[in-house]
């Protein structure tokens, strides 16, 4: 008892990897059909004809359907599974450690602390990530009628490598790395509403010595991730919004939409005004609002089913 007392929280970390890649990978199953119509709708700014026109989110699952069947609602699956399996695995590992080496001469972390170790793990993984969201998000921007269209996720890759260049895969990362304050927000915000929600819990039961695993249900965990994925969504979807203009397949004749994210900016505010930084936004909030509820339903008890099996052993 005394030996399983004393191993040291780093032992855990690949419990963390394992569970953060689980539900991943269950978010995006769920969720993916939103996602597209979300690209779609962030791309399309009135002034372009090769993306089509929805009235609502409703209507885009309908028309994508009756256009393009299920493979339609579910373009760019394979790296979007991929890169939202890998995502996850690295964010909750790497965000695991930092809380570690942070915790090291502390009894507790601070808010700020928090958010270092949410940031620091969001970078790493942004700088990993970014080729397979850029494929991602040209599947999901082909409709029946594009010209010279990607067959698959390796064609995409093959394709924009031998037409653009490997630094075409990077388009989009500076957003992408300002987005690492999503990750950052949302994480502070749950591990701090758990905190108080484990706290309450325990002053309710009287069980001051009572754990998050003895106190919550999954239930707890869903309300969790839902609130503190609305309160990352509310402050960062205009990066998202960039970063998916900035990766649109260039033209016919190789000329890009646009040139860089200051670019995109400006023309997004001249035509658009604000609500253009915010198209999409609602099935956005359908997608990753249930989303952030069921990855944390996963993570936290595949990641106390690892724990206890562990101590079982």
């Amino acid at each position: 008892m005394k030996k399983m007392a004393a191993l040291p929280s780093a032992d855990w970390q690949w419990e963390n990897a394992v569970a953060g890649a689980a539900a991943g990978l269950a978010t995006v199953t769920f969720s993916h059909p939103l996602d597209v119509v979300r690209t779609r709708f962030q791309v399309y700014d009135g002034r372009i004809t090769n993306v089509p026109a929805y009235r609502n989110t409703p209507h885009a699952l309908y028309a994508i359907a009756r256009s393009e069947g299920f493979r339609g609602l579910y373009a760019g699956f394979y790296p979007a599974v991929l890169g939202s399996t890998i995502s996850w695995g690295l964010y909750f590992f790497f965000y695991s450690k930092a809380k570690q080496r942070y915790l090291r001469n502390r009894e507790e972390l601070s808010p700020g602390l928090h958010l270092a170790s949410a940031a620091e793990a969001g970078a790493l993984v942004c700088f990993c990530t970014n080729p397979l969201w850029l494929v991602k998000t040209r599947l999901q921007l082909q409709t029946p009628n594009q010209i010279r269209p990607y067959t698959g996720f390796h064609d995409a890759l093959r394709t924009i490598i031998k037409e653009e260049g490997w630094r075409a895969l990077y388009k989009g990362l500076m957003p992408g790395l300002f987005m690492v304050t999503h990750g950052a927000i949302q994480f502070t915000a749950y591990e701090e509403f758990r905190k108080f929600l484990v706290s309450s819990k325990a002053q309710e039961n009287e069980n001051t010595l009572a754990t998050a695993a003895d106190l919550l249900d999954s239930v707890d965990y869903a309300t969790l991730g839902a609130s503190s994925k609305l309160a990352a969504i509310l402050t960062t979807y205009p990066f998202q919004v960039v970063r998916s203009r900035l990766q649109q397949r260039p033209s016919t004749t190789g000329v890009p939409r646009y040139i860089d994210s200051w670019h995109v900016v400006k023309e997004t505010a001249r035509f658009e005004g604000v609500r253009g930084f915010y198209r999409g936004i609602t099935p956005n909030m359908l997608k990753n609002v249930p989303a952030a509820s069921v990855t944390f339903i996963v993570y936290e008890n595949v990641l106390n089913l690892l724990k206890l099996s562990r101590r079982e052993y």
